[in-house]
Order: structure tokens, then sequence, then C-alpha cells
């Protein structure tokens, strides 16, 4: 016996005032009775604190309750019975009923690593005491509604930054210290979901050959732990824009396409906040570099030059 819950959409995209429709599919060898067929949708924000965080201790890990969202039940079938073989029963709710005061406001759906936001549709056929419910979950994915967006384009707001071996905060390699480097560029700060992060960079000089290029999308979550602010920064994902020594003086486009379900729009609330940023890192030739392959974004090593800008992200229509 199986079941399971067919969207009528594939990409399972829907906004808080859309009617969300589908298909509860059953697959049977025989047919059973049951005493109805509900379907539970919850949504909440889920809070998780990790011991250390801006100096909160290990016992506060997972005390952040959830912050509920919605929660609501859609009786789509009574008692009854269900035939052998496979039978399709539809269904449709909707989030947002007009007229009704949301228990928390719509923020759309996001995968992060302490913060999470989701919305799910559960199933459940109940069929007595004797007998084990059958059951199937579904993730939907929530964007915003579109009476409260902006109307495209939107004006991309760039900020230039230059990067030199006195702009490091950190220790480097003794030639890239006597010798210097210069690179500069520009890239956006207010960026649409829908559109990718533009910008450009140019190596203006530099004593030591460049290994690589790369661009890291970073995610700056917090948290309200009682009266302290656990933040944490981690990597979304890395894309590199050149590999190997480049020519000086020559402008190289960025272009990144933002994942869908490890971003949103950025989120200042009272309980927690989810910011962006992005950091170029240049990585450049030397025998150290080649005996460590992987670096950590937080702790760059004498090999690497590192510059980090503050990331906005928005939906637009």
């Amino acid at each position: 016996m199986s079941i399971e819950i067919k969207p009528s959409r594939s990409n399972r995209i829907y906004r808080p005032n859309e009617l969300v429709e589908g298909k509860i599919v059953t697959k049977l060898s025989s047919s059973i009775s049951h005493q109805g067929i509900r379907l539970n949708v919850n949504a909440s924000v889920n809070l998780q604190v990790r011991g250390g965080s801006a100096g909160v201790i290990e016992s506060l890990y997972g005390v952040i309750k959830p912050i509920t969202i919605l929660n609501k039940t859609v009786e789509v079938l009574k008692s009854g019975r269900i035939s052998s073989g496979t039978t399709e029963i539809p269904f449709s709710f909707t989030l947002k009923e007009q007229g009704e005061e949301p228990l928390e406001r719509f923020y759309e759906t996001y995968h992060g690593g302490d913060i999470s936001i989701q919305y799910l549709a559960s199933v459940d056929i109940s069929r007595g005491y004797l007998h084990k419910p059958l059951s199937a979950t579904l993730e939907f994915i929530i964007q915003s509604e579109k009476e409260n967006l902006p109307e495209k384009p939107l004006s991309p707001e760039m900020v230039i930054f230059y990067m030199t071996q006195d702009t490091q905060r950190h220790s480097l390699l003794p030639e890239l210290k006597s010798g210097g480097f210069r690179v500069s560029g520009k890239v956006c700060t207010l960026c649409s979901l829908s559109d990718p992060i533009e910008g450009e960079l140019t190596v203006e000089s530099s004593a030591v050959p460049v290994q690589s290029i790369d661009i890291h999308l970073l995610r700056v979550e917090s948290i309200l732990a009682g009266e302290k602010i656990a933040t944490e920064t981690s990597l979304i994902q890395t894309t590199q824009i050149a590999d190997g020594d480049v020519c000086r003086g020559m402008t190289l486009p960025i272009y990144i396409i933002l994942p869908r379900l490890l971003t949103c729009p950025s989120i200042f609330a009272g309980p927690f906040s989810i910011e962006f940023k992005v950091t170029i890192v240049i990585t450049f030739q030397s025998e150290q570099s080649k005996l460590h392959q992987k670096s950590n974004f937080k702790t760059p090593k004498s090999w690497h030059a590192m510059e980090s800008v503050p990331l906005e992200l928005i939906r637009t229509k």
C-alpha cells in the first residue's frame, strides 16, 4: 500500500493567496475502509542555536521554539471505502483566506543552516485502532504576494571595491607584502532573487601570479536567544570566475545565479534575521597553497586576499 500527494504544479511554487490544488494518489492491493481523509497544512520558522555562537552556551542548543506561521486542517473525504488499485482523490486549499489574519507573516520558503522556513502538507487516512494509518508529506514552496512587490526593472546598486596588500587584515606571503598587488571592481549589493548577481573585476597588478578568483555567496543568520543574539555565517555556494593567472588590466565579468531554496528575501524580524553577503577571494600561486587545497572562508591563509560586501536580496514582480 502506498499514498502520495501530487500538486497540480510540478514546481510546487505558490503564493499565499493562491489556490493550492492537487490529488492524493493511493495504490492499494485490496480495498480498505477509512474514518476520513484529512490534509494538515503546517508552516513554521524553525530556529536552531549552536553552542558557542556569539557566546551562547551549549545548554541553549535546541531550546528555541519554532515560530508558527500556519496550522490548519482540511477535510478531504468523510469516512468510507477506497477501492483497490490506483485511486486519485482531488484536494484544494488556500493558505491565506480572504479577510483572515494569519498567525505570522508568510515568509518565503528557505533552507538555511540555523534557520529554515517550511510549508508542509501532510495527509492522514485514519483506519481505526487496529490498523496503521496511511500518511504522506509534501513540502510546497511559497513566494511573496505580487501585490506587495516592487515592479521590475530593479535598478541594481553597485559598490566599488579594491583590494591591495594594505587592505588585508591577515598575514600575507612575504613576496605579496613586499611586491604588492591591486585588484579593483564593482558588484551588485541590491539584487532581485530572479536575477543574477552581476559585477566586474580587474587585476591591475600583482607581484605573484594568480591561481584562482572565486566569489563566495554567504548567509548571515541571527537568532535572539534570551538576551543574547547568536549569529552564524555559513557558505552557500562558490563560483569561480577565473582559473590560473589572468591578464593584467583585463575586465572579468561577475555573474552568479542564485540558488532558490538556499536564498530568500533578506529578513529583519524581531526573533531572527537572514542576511547575505558576497566575498571576493583571490588565491595566489605558492608552494604552501599546493599543500593546503582546502581552506576555510572564515580564516584566510597567507596566499589569499579577500573582500566582503553586504548583499540585500528582494523579490520583484
